[in-house]
This record gives C-alpha cells, structure tokens and sequence, in this order.
C-alpha cells in the first residue's frame, strides 16, 4: 500500500472525524474498511470529505449520485464548493472544482506523450497509483496471434519505452494483447465510490461500476499523477430515468443510441449523466458501461450509474470479493445512489420495455434510426444496400452477456446451414474475456461460422484496420459495427466507408444477411435448402456460471515499487520519441501580428485535427505527428480538404503551411464552427497546433475536453460572441487582442475583443468574443503550458 494512501486513512484526520461525530446529530457507524489491497479504492479518505462536504453543505442536502463522489474528491471542499456559488447555493456550472483523483489509467498511445510530460517533472514516483494499457497500436488485419506478432515487432521501441517508464515510476504496465483499456480497468479497477482520469474519452465506461471516471488529455493526467488538484468546471446533472425491462432484440447498446439521437453529440456537453430509476436494477454492470462508454459521443463529461446488485455478482465473478465487501460497507454509509428529492438539471425518461433497437450513421454517433425505419432510410439515402462487413466487439460491446448473446443467434443460423455472407470480426476486450469465451465455447463457434477473431486491442475501432476484402480507398461502402464512434475515414482511413453503429446482435444478423436492409425481427433468410430462415431473439448469460477465467501468463499485469535506478528507454535518434521542449510562455503584452491560418467549415473533430491510424506511430515524436495537423479539414472558403493558402496567393496542405510559418516566426489562429474538437481525448490536437505557432483557436463552440487540452498548452481557445462573426473574418487576416493580456493576469475575469485587418481590403473588424478561462487555467496560459508550472512546482 502506498504511504500516502496510508496517511490519508489513519493518523490525526481521522481522529478529528470521530471527534467531530460526537458533535454532529447524524453519525455514521465507526467505519473499518482494508487497506490491505491497493486496488479497494480508498473509503477512509472518501468518506472523510464526504462528511465535511455534508457540513459545509447541510445535512438536509439532497445531492445526486455524481454530486457525492465529486464533492468527496476534492483537495479544500469549502474553498471550491463556496467560491462564486451564492454560499453553496449554485454550485452546478459555476464552481471550479479542485479535485483529487484517486487513480490514472492511460492507453498507449496517449501515454507516450503523458510520460514524456511527467518525466521533466522529476519525481521518483507517481503520487496516485496509475496504469498503462497497450492497446492502440495493434492492426487487426489478419487474426490475434499474427497481428499480435506483428504489432509488437514494428512498435517494440515504443512498448519498450512505456515498460521501462513502468518500471521506473511504479506504474502498473499491462503488455501488448491484455487487454483494451477500458475493459481491463472494468475488470480490474473501478469500483462504486472510486474517482479516476483516463487519457482516452471513454474512460467514462467506467461508471458502468458506479465509478466517477473522466476522459482527460496527457497534461491534465501528469497534474493528478504529480499530485496537484485537478480543475473542473462543475458539471450541471443530466437524470436519465430508466423504467420497464429490455426484451427481444433490444440491449444497453440501443438505450445509449437512442438516448444519443435525442440529445446530439452536443447535448451532453457541460453534464454528468447519472442513470437512475427502477429499470436500472434490470441491467447487467457491463451493459451498464457499454452506456456509460458512448455517453462520451454526446459530449457528457462522465456518466455514471447507482450501486446496484449486478456491481457485486460482477465484482465477484472478476475475483474481487474484497472489493466488492468494502464497497457494500462504503455504500451503507454514502448511499452510493441520488438522495431522495435530489434535484437534477433536466430529466429524459426511457422506457425499456418499449424501446426497439436503433442503428446509428453514418459519419456521426448522434444519427439515429429505428431499425424498424432503417430499411426505408436506406432506400431513401441512396446509401449502400451491400453490407461489407459486420464487426463486433472492441471496449464498448465486448462482454460475456454480449458475446454469449451472440453466440446463440450463430449456433441458430449455424444448425440452419447459414454462415455470415460479409466479412465477419470479433474483437475480445481483453484476454480474461476472451479466456472465458474460449473455454465456455463462444470463441470456437465464432471461429467456426467462419469469423476472424481479432487481438485483444482497439484495432478497427480507432483506425488500425487492414481491410482484406479490396475496398479501395475512394470506393463507397457500408459497414457495421459494435463500436461507439463512426466519423468519416475513422475505421480504415476510407472516407468513403459508412460505418453504421448498433449492438453486436444487429450487426451479427446483418452479418449473416450480408446486407444492411435486413431486419432480423420481421425478415427471414433464404437456406441452401430453399428454406426460410428467421432469427429468434437472442439470450445470453450476464456473468458466466464460473468466475471468469484468468488471463494468460504473458497478459498479465506487471506491478513492480519504483526503480531509481531504472532507465528509460529512449534512443537519441528515434523517429518515433522525442524529448520535450517547453513552450515560451505568453508575451508580456496583449498578442498582435497574428494570422489566420485557415478557416474551417463543417465537423472537425479531434480526428481530423491529428489522425489516428498510420500517425500512431509518431504519438511520441511532436515534431513528426505535427505533420498532420489538420490534414482532413475542410477549408470554408474554398471547399478543399487539407488545403491553405499563404499570403502570396501560393497554395499548401495545412500542415505544410503551419510549418512555414513557424519557422518564419509568424504565429496565427484558427477559425472554425460548432462543437470544435469533438471526439477522442486527443491531446495531440492541441499540442500539434501549438508546436506549430497557434496562439489562439477561435470557434462557435468547443467539445469540453479539447478545450481544456488548449488551455493546458497554452493556447487561448475564445468564441464568438456572436456567431454570425463567422462570416467576417477569412485566411490570411490579421489579428490583434485587445484586453487578452489583462484577462489573463486579472485570474480569467475580464473580456478579450478581436481586431482584425483584413487581408485583401486593409478594412477593420472588431470581433467579440467569450470564454471561460480560470484562474489557474489563466496561470497555465501565462506560462507557457501547464506543464512548465508543473515542472517547477514539481
């Protein structure tokens, strides 16, 4: 057990507390909780703070499920709960919360870039206990063991980097082929009560375990790994009431389609949503997180769900009976769900016994159609009628109940002489997972229709797919997937791929139609005999009758103390790492002479601000991955992707014409449209900017997390006051603040106006702007980045 674990839960503080309680009308028992396994989150520490946020907010305070496990996590509660919150009374969207995250996970990917940015830190250690998951830079191309084979042959230089980096920090490292990172902290991690930042934006799958889990980029992790608060803006509550029972064809996956149609991928933005209701008892816990997973597709900062019985059978059958006491013990005092009364911002009710499954796409989560209608929409899009392949699986719908769901439709169709017509993928989300399937059978029937079982990885999901089947880069095709994000060119680089989201029941019966117009609950299919063939409605089992089966030797965990003696692996002439060189901190005055570089139309997500896919490999190396940036913008005055023009009429890519500026000393801003970043957790795409010469990033909104990476940066991310000022600023104009400077040391109060020379006319424009910029958001701004204030705290 780390020492600081240990002095958070004994020693004067917890005396204090029960002196306190002699003095308080509600007392709790005296609590006993084990502090003998590291992964037990730590209730003493927690339930400290949940009773001085109960003191400074009132007994008789009604709070939320989300409420209490925040407020409980953060670094002085009276301080950030009474601060501009009209004494406590406002605390939702107006609060800046300091928070103490009780762990850090991070994928592989985003890692290299986290540590990189903790390493000029020089600590011995990380102060919090964290992870790293190998997990996204595998290609699924042609099965697990050789795609393993050769994922870890071309990435060894980076998988040996992040291991030595393990080794050193006392970071849990789990190898290529373990596991995708949300599914291994589900399985080993999270737990009711906990609060962890993940480097990736559906860590929120998490909360599928009642667990406060929030997607954050590298410079906010290292803050929490340092052991410095963590900022956030005070969500405001989204309550999703559950009622009725899922039936039939209908599973977790279409509650969160469904839910994502209702509210666009914006609606979320600035909320927790919190699940609650009598439906909530009859869900499994990993149904439950795959709805917490893409509750990040509408933008949600975290989603989370009531302690329920299904946490326990869950908890137990991965091994964790320890964990699963102590939670029930913490819950009896906490009451791990909203207090009666609790009040939430708004409010959608679903009811699960009428809601029929739904797909949704392509090109976005938030396109959603019943699958009764899918058919006619089809028909009516033009949309490909030909389904080229069916893939399922990944972090979002990789569970035994999904699997084993599946597996009784294939063995139907199987008996019946019926094997999948389109190219048919199964991603295990780690290798307990797929251990469990191999024993219990799922795998070898998978295998047996004819479908190709993946490495235990991201894989297709984010990019790494070598498709098999001759589909051209350019060529029109649909595919379905069990996935959670389907942006244009996301799967395998083919902008031209429609990728339809839906659960993996769906996507298996489309599979096996070989077209996207079947619908498995009113169609039949034609069997060799002639015969029709209809689908029954699957069932499946939500835990396996036995625990689930142990991972293999080689995929396990390697826990080790910190090493000061270890090194970290890093060549000197390495393509792929590099070390970092701190940003210059903001000039001693407001910023003038800046240019627009291009101005952006239409959806630009973190996708297409830093691609994923080839440019993995470079996530270590900021000056080679920069080479990309923008790369799949759409440029609002022209039409063309990637494309940008310089102040002589001469014409470049993006990122080309980024470059050129940089190394002329000329620094500039963007200019784009709504939800600006929306999408992965992708620090790089503001890092890449950055390195690049951006000072600013003018939009009509922002997705939450981008945001805050711009900030860490230290790149000033402003928005329109009023968006038709869109239109009145282009490419190549130039741009100068006025009372930037002054809002920044004035702890982010005070407004920023824009004045812009244009460049063709000589005319100006006076641009008005917003933000919501804090106080130490502000610092970071100054210094040049966060990380330049971490390294000298540190």
């Amino acid at each position: 057990m780390r020492a600081v674990e240990l002095a958070c839960r004994r020693g004067p503080a917890f005396s204090r507390l029960l002196a306190r309680k002699r003095l308080t009308t509600r007392s709790f028992a005296t609590p006993s909780f084990d502090s003998s396994n590291p992964r037990i989150p730590p209730y003493m520490n927690t339930l400290q703070k949940y009773e001085k946020v109960r003191e400074i907010l009132g007994q008789a305070r009604a709070l939320t499920l989300a409420e209490k496990i925040l407020y409980s996590h953060l670094d002085n509660p009276e301080e950030s709960l009474m601060t501009n919150t009209d004494g406590g009374r406002n605390i939702r969207g107006q609060a800046n919360l300091k928070l103490k995250p009780d762990r850090v996970a991070m994928q592989d990917a985003s890692a290299q870039m986290a540590l990189l940015q903790f390493m000029t830190c020089n600590l011995p250690s990380t102060v919090i206990p964290a992870s790293i998951h190998c997990d996204h830079l595998i290609v699924g191309e042609r099965g697990a063991q050789a795609d393993l084979e050769a994922g870890i042959q071309v990435n060894q230089e980076v998988f040996d980097f992040l291991e030595s980096a393990s080794k050193k920090y006392g970071i849990e490292f789990w190898p290529p082929g373990a596991g995708i990172i949300h599914q291994s902290v589900l399985e080993n991690y999270a737990a009711p009560g906990l609060m962890m930042l993940g480097t990736d934006s559906h860590t929120p799958n998490a909360g599928g375990l009642s667990t406060i889990a929030i997607g954050v980029g590298g410079a906010d992790a290292v803050e929490a790994l340092v052991g410095a608060p963590w900022e956030l803006k005070a969500p405001r509550i989204l309550g999703v009431e559950l009622k009725g029972q899922l039936s039939g064809w209908a599973s977790p996956k279409d509650v969160i389609l469904n839910l994502a149609g209702q509210l666009t991928v914006r609606g979320g933005t600035g909320f927790i949503i919190e699940y609650f209701g009598s439906g909530v008892e009859t869900l499994s816990c990993t149904g439950m997180a795959t709805m917490c997973n893409m509750g990040a597709e509408v933008g949600a900062t975290t989603s989370i769900f009531p302690f329920s019985p299904a946490h326990v059978r869950y908890l137990e059958a991965t091994h964790r009976h320890d964990v699963a006491a102590e939670a029930k013990k913490f819950s009896d005092i906490v009451k791990l769900r909203a207090d009666d009364g609790a009040k939430f911002d708004e409010v959608i009710t679903i009811d699960l016994s009428t809601l029929e499954p739904h797909i949704n796409g392509p090109f976005t989560p938030d396109l959603s159609t019943p699958l009764s209608q899918f058919k006619d929409t089809i028909k009516e899009q033009e949309w490909p009628e030909k389904l080229s392949a069916g893939l399922i699986g990944s972090c979002t719908n990789s569970s035994y109940e999904d699997m084993t769901r599946v597996e009784s439709m294939v063995r139907e169709a199987m008996a019946a002489g019926l094997k999948p017509v389109s190219d048919f993928y199964i991603t295990p989300g780690s290798d307990q997972i797929r251990e469990t399937l191999a024993r219990d059978g799922p795998l070898a029937t998978f295998k047996e229709a004819g479908g190709t079982v993946l490495s235990n990885a991201c894989g297709p999901c984010i990019g790494q797919w070598k498709r098999q089947d001759g589909v051209e880069k350019g060529t029109p095709n649909a595919i379905l997937t069990s996935y959670n994000r389907n942006f244009r060119g996301r799967n395998d680089g083919n902008p031209d791929t429609m990728n339809f989201l839906a659960s993996p029941e769906v996507v298996t019966a489309m599979a096996f139609a070989g077209t996207t117009t079947f619908n498995p609950m009113t169609d039949a299919l034609t069997t060799s005999s002639g015969k029709e063939f209809r689908f029954t409605p699957p069932s499946g089992l939500e835990i396996p009758p036995q625990p689930f089966a142990a991972a293999r030797e080689p995929f396990r965990a390697v826990i080790a103390a910190p090493d000061a003696s270890a090194s970290v692996a890093i060549a000197p002439t390495s393509e792929r790492l590099a070390l970092l060189e701190p940003f210059d901190p903001f000039p001693a005055s407001d910023l003038t002479g800046l240019r627009v570089l291009v101005k952006i139309t239409g959806k630009c997500t973190t996708d297409t601000i830093s691609a994923a896919g080839p440019w993995l490999k470079y996530k270590g190396h900021l000056p080679n991955i920069s080479a990309n940036t923008l790369n799949t913008a759409f440029n609002a005055e022209t039409g063309e992707v990637n494309a940008a023009y310089d102040l002589d009429g001469s014409k470049h890519t993006i990122p080309e014409l980024g470059q050129r500026w940089k190394e002329a000393k000329q620094p500039w801003l963007v200019v784009a449209e709504h939800n600006y970043g929306e999408g992965s957790a992708r620090e790089h795409a503001a890092l890449q900017p950055r390195y690049l010469g951006a000072r600013i990033v003018l939009t009509k909104s922002f997705a939450r997390i981008h945001e805050t990476n711009l900030k860490k940066q230290g790149v000033v991310p402003l928005t329109f006051a009023d968006e038709t000022d869109y239109d009145r600023i282009g490419a190549c104009d130039e741009v100068a603040t006025e009372g930037l400077y002054d809002m920044l040391h004035n702890g982010g109060k005070g407004e920023v106006r824009l004045r812009v020379t244009k460049h063709k006319t000589g005319e100006v424009v006076i641009i008005k702007t917003k933000h919501a910029i804090s106080v130490d958001q502000a610092g970071f701004i100054l210094a040049g980045s966060a990380l330049n204030l971490l390294s000298k705290g540190a």
